[in-house]
C-alpha cells in the first residue's frame, strides 16, 4: 500500500511568523513511519512547508491532529474521501474526544498507536476498516518506537533534533489536556532515550515531554547518563523544580541552557480555580535558583482565569521584567474540549464561540468574569508587545554573559524582527538558519 501522512496546517497567532509552523517535524507522524511495516510506502506531507498532491496514488491517509486544525483536517479528509481513499485520524484531539471526531472519517485511532497502527495497515487492505482503534491498558513505556528521523528533510526545519523521554503529565489541571480521558503518563526506557539523543548527530538537544521532571527519580538517573555528553539542551518543567536543587544542579552540570516552566498565574486564586498547584509566593525563589545556575527560563502565562481583573496585564509584566525573565510564551485562556475546564463552562453556559480553529489560545471563545472579551484580548497583545519591546528587552538581560547570545538571538530575530529572519527562509534553508543559530549561541551544530 502507499501511505500518506499529513500534519494539517496550522492557525498562526498574532505574534508568530511562519518560523513557528516550520519549527520542527511532526513526531507523530516519524512514529507512524517508524511503526510501517516495510513492505509498505510511507511520504509525509506537513502542510505548513508543502501542498498536499490530492492525486499522489495514495490507498491510505493519516492526518494527526491537534485542537485547532480540526476543522482543517476535516476538509482535507473529506477531499481524500471524495476519491474513494480511506482516511484514518489521531493526536492528541481525537484521543481526548473521540466522540465529535468520529463523523468525520473513516477511522480514528485513540490514544496511542504502536499496538495498532499495523492492524489498520491490514483493515485498510483488506477492506475491512473499523470506526475506532483504541489499545491501550496497561500500555509501558517501553513500547514507545523511536521516531524515524531519517524520513525527512531536515532542511525545512529550524530544528528536527527533538527527542522525548516520557509522554503524558501525571498532573491533571483543568484547563490542560492531560485532564481528559484516555490520557496516560509513561516513561521510556533510558537506553532507548540515548539511542535517540545519538541518533541526531548533533550537541543541541530539545526534550519535549509535557513534563520533564514527572518523575524526578527518573530524571536524575537520566541525568546522570547525560554526563560527559556535552550537550546543550532545554526542557520543559513545573514549578516544582524548586523542590528539587540537586535536579537543578544536574542540569546545570549536563548542559541545560533553558527551562520552559508553566507559572500560568500571578494570581493564587485563579491557580486554584484550575487545579494547578503553583503558588505565586513561591516564585521569586525559583527563578533566583535557576538564574543562579545560568539556566534561563521559557514563562509560559495564562490570561483570563476565573480571578484575572484588567490590572492582571501589567502587574504579571512588572514581575516578568523585575525578574528578567528571558522568553514569555502567552496565552489566552482556552476550555479545550474533554478537559474539565470545557466541560464547567459549557454548564455554566460560558462557552461563547465553538469554531475550533479558534482554539489556539489566541482568541476569546468564552465569557471571562473578571474582564470582558475585548479587554483580555486586547490586554495579550498588550504584554506580548511591552514584554518584547526594545526597552524591556535590555532591562530583561540575562546576567549570565554565556546566555546572552542565546537571549538577544532568539528576543530580537524570533520574536521582536521575526519576520525579518523569515523573510531569510526563502533563500537560507530553514536548518542552516537553526543551525546557525546553535552555532552562535552555544558553539554546537
Amino acid at each position: 500500500m502507499k501511505i500518506l501522512l499529513i500534519q494539517p496546517k496550522m492557525n498562526k497567532r498574532p505574534m508568530d511568523t511562519d518560523l513557528k509552523t516550520s519549527m520542527a517535524p511532526s513526531l507523530a507522524l516519524l512514529t507512524l513511519t517508524s511503526l510501517t511495516p516495510g513492505e509498505h510506502e510511507v511520504n509525509i506531507c506537513n502542510e505548513n512547508i508543502e501542498k498536499i498532491d490530492y492525486n499522489c496514488g495514495a490507498d491510505l491517509v493519516g492526518i494527526t491532529i491537534t485542537l485547532d486544525v480540526m476543522p482543517r483536517a476535516v476538509i482535507i479528509a473529506e477531499q481524500f474521501r471524495r476519491l474513494g481513499i480511506p482516511v484514518v485520524a489521531g493526536g492528541i484531539h481525537v484521543t481526548c474526544s473521540p466522540d465529535e471526531c468520529m463523523q468525520h472519517f473513516d477511522a480514528i485511532c485513540i490514544g496511542a498507536a504502536e499496538r495498532v497502527w499495523a492492524r489498520i495497515i491490514e483493515d485498510a487492505a483488506q477492506g475491512r476498516l473499523q470506526r475506532v482503534y483504541h489499545d491501550m491498558e496497561n500500555f509501558q513505556g517501553d513500547e514507545i518506537v523511536s521516531p524515524a528521523y531519517n524520513k525527512i528533510d531536515k532542511s525545512r526545519y529550524l530544528f528536527s533534533n527533538v527527542v522525548t523521554t516520557s509522554r503524558g503529565c501525571p498532573n491533571r489541571c483543568d484547563f490542560c489536556y492531560n485532564s481528559c480521558q484516555n490520557r496516560i503518563y509513561v516513561q521510556r526506557p533510558i537506553k532507548d532515550v540515548l539511542r535517540d539523543i545519538k541518533s541526531l548527530g548533533t550537541r543541541h538537544v530539545l526534550f519535549i515531554d509535557d513534563n520533564f521532571i514527572g518523575v524526578p527519580s527518573y530524571t536524575r538517573e537520566l541525568l546522570g547518563c547525560l554526563r560527559g555528553m556535552n550537550l546543550k539542551w532545554s526542557a520543559a518543567v513545573t514549578t516544582k523544580i524548586a523542590d528539587y536543587p540537586d535536579l537543578l544542579d544536574l542540569m546545570a552540570e549536563t548542559g541545560c541552557q533553558s527551562l520552559f516552566i508553566g507559572f500560568e498565574s500571578i494570581n493564587n486564586s485563579s491557580l486554584r480555580g484550575v487545579n494547578k498547584a503553583n503558588r505565586f509566593e513561591k516564585y521569586d525563589r525559583l527563578v533566583t535558583e535557576i538564574h543562579s545556575r545560568g539556566i534561563m527560563i521559557n514563562a509560559s502565562m495564562v490570561f483570563g482565569l476565573d480571578g484575572d481583573e484588567p490590572d492582571v496585564f501589567r502587574r504579571a509584566l512588572d514581575w516578568l521584567v523585575k525578574n528578567k525573565i528571558e522568553t514569555l510564551t502567552s496565552h489566552i485562556l482556552t476550555p479545550y474540549p474533554g478537559t474539565k475546564l470545557y466541560r464547567r463552562m459549557k454548564e455554566e453556559g460560558r462557552i461563547t464561540d465553538y469554531d475550533l480553529s479558534k482554539y489556539n489560545t489566541s482568541h476569546v471563545v468564552y465569557k471571562p468574569k473578571g474582564m470582558t472579551a475585548e479587554e483580555l484580548y486586547e490586554g495579550y497583545l498588550w504584554i506580548y508587545r511591552n514584554f518584547y519591546s526594545l526597552q524591556n528587552i535590555w532591562r530583561r538581560m540575562p546576567e549570565h554573559r554565556e546566555q546572552r547570545k542565546p537571549y538577544l538571538l532568539f528576543n530580537l530575530f524570533y520574536r521582536k524582527y521575526g519576520w525579518i529572519t523569515s523573510a531569510l527562509t526563502q533563500v537560507i534553508p530553514e536548518r542552516a538558519i537553526g543551525r546557525l543559530a546553535a552555532r552562535i549561541s552555544y558553539r554546537v551544530k
